[in-house]
């Protein structure tokens, strides 16, 4: 069954022009390709990361925070009670008043101590400010560093500047060293994303950083804080480059990332200052991170990157592959996802202005 189902996956009407096979992708003569395979690597990439996460946030992250005013709040511990422990895991966090009255009896002793306990235990659920400064910190320095250095492997780029070029040559496109590390890095991002999601903290699943990547509509029907919301996200980021890695649409594939990217680390660090309570300064990063959202998603996006994935193939294929459906139904949705949030960036602006 599994070999059936590895045929039908690699079948090359599904990711090639016709008359192309997996045999045509060889290397040879000065051309480089890309290989499936070589998707395993972002694994132990993002791992490396991990470990670079791991020094940034504590050697970096928390002097830079102490320096904004950002003090670490060490919250007291409930004492250990497996009773109180298994029923707040298991049944509810903010029992009722004749709930405690029974967990108090049962664990013999009083309903302030019940109450106490429950009231510490749930503290401990909320991340402190310097976890959230950290965290923050290390998305804006990954999205700042993605941003210069992929703008850096790509102003050189004719496709860079002539969107046209990204399909010159295809399939035969030659990979190049840049290419492949940039979307080393940022997948291997997403694969550390994915590898600390039980310890990160627990954000919204309408958090736009846990959406603009998604291609599915469901995401927005799971429940805050959901767990398994993040899963897929992380998930059909790591899909949808993977997918532009083996179908060889590695041009376009670093224009995606770069767009979106050089947006982000805005937000990142209106977020530190924002927990250092400065707010004049978070504010005006907030405006500047607006306004880069919408020249990059609502403008950029639609008009530079949709237009070479959906009209300009038909010049050099008069038969589509699937792949092209596939993609451009992701990147659509992708879209879609750009104007919902951009619809809630401009509310958010207009409060700002208007009712200061």
């Amino acid at each position: 069954i599994l070999k059936t189902l590895n045929s039908w996956f690699w079948w090359e009407n599904i990711w090639m022009p016709i008359n192309c096979t997996w045999a045509d992708f060889v290397d040879r003569d000065g051309l480089v390709f890309p290989k499936p395979h070589q998707l395993f690597a972002a694994i132990p990439y993002a791992f490396v990361l991990l470990i670079i996460r791991f020094f940034s946030e504590r050697c970096v992250a928390i002097p830079l925070a102490k320096a904004l005013g950002i003090k670490n709040v060490r919250r007291v511990k409930p004492q250990p009670n497996p009773v109180l422990e298994s029923y707040f895991r298991e049944c509810s966090r903010h029992p009722s008043q004749s709930e405690i009255q029974g967990l108090a009896k049962k664990c013999n002793c009083t309903v302030h101590f019940v109450e106490k306990w429950f009231r510490r235990r749930r503290n401990l659920e909320i991340p402190t400010v310097l976890r959230k400064f950290q965290e923050a910190f290390w998305r804006f320095s990954f999205y700042l560093t993605s941003s210069i250095v992929g703008f850096i492997f790509l102003y050189d780029k004719p496709w860079f500047y002539d969107i046209w070029q990204t399909w010159v040559g295809y399939p035969f496109q030659t990979l190049l060293p840049s290419q492949y590390w940039y979307y080393m890095a940022e997948m291997g991002f997403y694969w550390s994303l994915l590898f600390t999601l039980g310890i990160d903290n627990k954000r919204k699943a309408s958090d736009p950083q846990g959406l603009y990547l998604m291609g599915f509509t469901f995401i927005f029907f799971c429940s805050s804080q959901d767990f398994m919301a993040h899963v897929v996200h992380h998930l059909a980021a790591i899909g949808l480059m993977s997918g532009s890695w083996c179908g060889n649409y590695v041009r376009l594939g670093t224009l995606v990332i770069f767009v979106h990217d050089t947006a982000d680390f805005w937000l990142e660090a209106a977020k530190m200052f924002n927990y250092a309570r400065w707010e004049k300064t978070c504010n005006m990063l907030f405006i500047i991170f607006s306004i880069t959202f919408f020249i990059t998603r609502i403008i950029l996006f639609p008009f530079w990157i949709l237009r070479a994935t959906l009209y300009q193939p038909t010049y050099y294929s008069t038969t589509p592959v699937i792949a092209y459906f596939l993609f451009n139904g992701m990147l659509l949705i992708l879209q879609g996802l750009h104007l919902y949030w951009g619809y809630l960036i401009f509310k958010i602006l207009k409060r700002f202005v208007f009712l200061k």
